[in-house]
């Protein structure tokens, strides 16, 4: 299945799963976020996925008031879609991890679409010191968590959302969570057009082998047909492989130092910019164009940056 239409480049700045101690380039306060967020748009970025982080530590944190310090100013500098994280940090609430899209009523949320083991353990082997003691207990407590993502919860944070006119990407970790999603859908708790966004790589979902983004992308095409948009996001060593396979297959795709700190083999990105400005590199050879945020509005069916919360 070919895409005729143009790609879009999601940049997820910051995330929750590295810690600030695995590089010194990871976005931690308001300010850093706003500044990488407003340069990844910039070099090409239309989807901006944001999270926040405690300024002092670098822990991720939901509290409101910390995403008001750097929304204003990205919706100023940019016309790029904000989405923001409903997934938080697995060791959050689902309470807590609706708050900021709640508050702010973004054109586009996360949406996990299942509970998973979600496995952060293996990087502890990684590193020696950390310069936070919780960041040491945020990696080892993953061996004893389950990232909690129930029919409830998915039902409550989709409805609650659709109110405010906000559409979901719809983070699917494993072929069992696509089935999911078509059951929500089949029930009218979400309709329009469809964000899928396919994750592979985290210890817990779907792996990174090509055989495995084939088969996340077959089973998409037979629940969901031409009523989807696909994207992919890879983690770690194999984002920009998985980036350009699922490009090669009509998908669109995600970068940003939330999925890999990495811009190749032994060398950290020095920006969420610089991964943007890869994948386009990797799009543009594979005569690929790059959407535009109203481009990406358009195909998301979005609301509109006039009509956010902030």
């Amino acid at each position: 299945m070919t895409n005729k239409r143009k790609v879009i480049i999601t940049c997820a700045v910051t995330g929750a799963i590295h810690t600030p101690s695995m590089s010194p380039h990871l976005p931690v306060t308001p300010e850093e976020i706003a500044e990488a967020g407003i340069a990844a748009a910039e070099a090409g970025a239309a989807i901006l996925h944001l999270h926040a982080r405690d300024p002092e530590n670098g822990k991720p944190t939901q509290d409101p008031a910390v995403f008001e310090r750097f929304l204003p100013r990205i919706k100023g500098s940019t016309d790029a879609v904000i989405n923001l994280t409903t997934g938080g940090s697995p060791h959050m609430t689902v309470e807590e991890r609706m708050r900021p899209a709640m508050e702010f009523k973004p054109e586009l949320a996360s949406m996990n679409m299942g509970s998973i083991n979600f496995g952060l353990f293996p990087m502890l082997n990684r590193y020696d010191n950390f310069q936070h003691e919780w960041e040491r207990a945020h990696l080892e407590n993953s061996r004893d968590l389950v990232f909690k993502n129930t029919f409830a919860d998915i039902e409550t944070a989709m409805t609650l959302g659709g109110k405010n006119g906000t559409r979901f990407e719809c983070e699917c970790y494993d072929i069992g969570h696509l089935y999911s999603l078509r059951n929500v859908m089949d029930r009218g708790i979400v309709g329009g057009r469809i964000f899928v966004q396919s994750v592979f790589g985290i210890l817990g979902g779907i792996g990174p082998h090509p055989e495995d983004v084939m088969h996340m992308r077959r089973t998409a095409d037979r629940l969901f047909g031409d009523d989807y948009e696909w994207s992919v996001l890879g983690a770690g060593s194999s984002q920009m492989r998985i980036a350009a396979q699922a490009a090669a297959m009509g998908g669109h795709v995600r970068v940003g130092l939330e999925d890999s700190l990495w811009l190749s083999r032994g060398k950290l990105a020095e920006s969420n910019a610089s991964q943007v400005a890869k994948v386009r590199e990797i799009l543009e050879g594979l005569s690929l164009e790059i959407a535009t945020p109203e481009e990406a509005r358009e195909m998301l069916q979005l609301k509109g940056a006039d009509k956010v919360g902030f």
